[in-house]
């Protein structure tokens, strides 16, 4: 069954993790993406380590359900290649800092004359205009310079998250969001348009409660300091008797009260739970003591039947075993004739009528590239010349 997407063409130009993650979301959904790599070294991530069989583990994960050419658009007869390209294509998503695609004559308004329908969307650290759009920059800085990771972590000290959420939060998801948004609107409008994602604008919106609650009383966020960030015994993590972690999420007062209940403390169980101030310090030193009694092991046995929002911290290897994800389908076991048997990570949306899937492993440098070049009409021949002059 063919997934929402299915008939939508991406051209995928961009590198390592923002654009790849966007476009890997599009392909599960069932569009064609085509990833253009460079003819000799591809997208750097294929070759960092540790790698299943020729490639990167990052790029068997990121580009699965994906085509793969090879296309020197420095060269002139790669960007005509490209053109072409375009002209059967729905999307087009680089990753470059701004001006790069207009050195090489395919930016948007350039595309847009070839095909005006066509969907640009340019995931960059800082936009395609303002006094950072030339600024190199990663994740670190995105969530530096929105604010995001001014209060990160427990304090006192800002403490960097371990997943790249301006990056995946901020870029990808953006870019994947607008994308979709953009098609719809062409299906009203029947036009195209330029879509221009800040990873840090991106990332600034996901300061969307502290924000609102700095409207409100004046106060800067800082680590450790609010509801979910550490400021709360009743939201927090706990270790456990083998150097494990609990995670306790037990806001609303009913899930508290069951809590404090099979944990056997009815006197935690005070109006002032809820409510800020330097109790809240002494009442998570007593949680801490608490939940070092046991294993985590035994904590989940513990808490196992109730509803309280108290869970074990799970490391990766336990969540590619738990049956839970396994029965969700976001543990997928695939078999690649090169590779061997390994374990793909899955696909979160479930839908009920075009469902997303995993159609194929991560494509080797250039492995399609043939394929895609005869659809439009390049023949053997012109194809070898292509390569011999590293075109293709």
């Amino acid at each position: 069954m063919a997934g929402p997407f299915a008939g939508v063409r991406v051209l995928d130009l961009s590198r390592l993790l923002p654009g790849p993650f966007c476009t890997m979301l599009l392909a599960d959904l069932g569009a064609d993406v085509i990833k253009i790599e460079d003819p000799k070294i591809g997208d750097y991530i294929r070759w960092w380590p540790p790698k299943i069989g020729r490639n990167s583990g990052f790029h068997v994960v990121l580009n699965r359900n994906k085509r793969s050419v090879t296309l020197n658009l420095k060269d002139p007869k790669g960007q005509d290649i490209f053109r072409k390209l375009v002209s059967t294509a729905d999307v087009v998503l680089e990753g470059f800092r701004p001006g790069v695609m207009g050195r090489f004559g395919l930016e948007y308004e350039s595309l847009r004359r070839i095909h005006p329908k066509i969907i640009y969307c340019a995931i960059t650290g800082y936009g395609q205009e303002g006094e950072r759009a030339m600024r190199a920059g990663h994740d670190i800085n995105y969530l530096a310079l929105s604010g995001v990771l001014s209060y990160c972590g427990p304090g006192p000290a800002p403490a960097l998250p371990g997943v790249q959420i301006g990056d995946l939060g901020g870029g990808a998801l953006m870019a994947a969001f607008s994308i979709a948004a953009a098609l719809f609107a062409r299906e009203r409008t029947g036009e195209g348009q330029m879509i221009d994602i800040s990873m840090t604008d991106g990332a600034a919106m996901w300061n969307c409660l502290r924000w609102g609650k700095m409207l409100a009383d004046g106060k800067i966020p800082s680590p450790g300091d609010d509801l979910l960030n550490h400021g709360m015994a009743c939201y927090n993590l706990y270790r456990t008797k083998d150097g494990r972690f609990m995670s306790l999420g037990a806001l609303e007062p009913q899930f508290w009260k069951v809590f404090c209940r099979v944990m056997g403390r009815p006197d935690w169980d005070r109006a002032d739970y809820f409510d800020p101030g330097p109790h809240q310090k002494a009442l998570a030193e007593e949680l801490a003591a608490a939940f070092l009694e046991k294993t985590q092991g035994e904590w989940v046995e513990v808490f196992r039947g109730t509803d309280c929002c108290c869970e074990p911290v799970l490391n990766l290897e336990e969540v590619m075993g738990d049956p839970a994800m396994k029965a969700r389908r976001m543990v997928v076991e695939l078999t690649h004739e090169l590779w061997g048997a390994y374990r793909q990570l899955g696909c979160a949306p479930k839908f009920s009528a075009h469902p997303a899937e995993l159609r194929s492993h991560a494509p080797e440098l250039g492995e399609h590239t043939q394929e895609v070049l005869a659809d439009i009409g390049v023949d053997p021949e012109a194809m070898e010349a292509l390569r011999s002059h590293g075109v293709i």
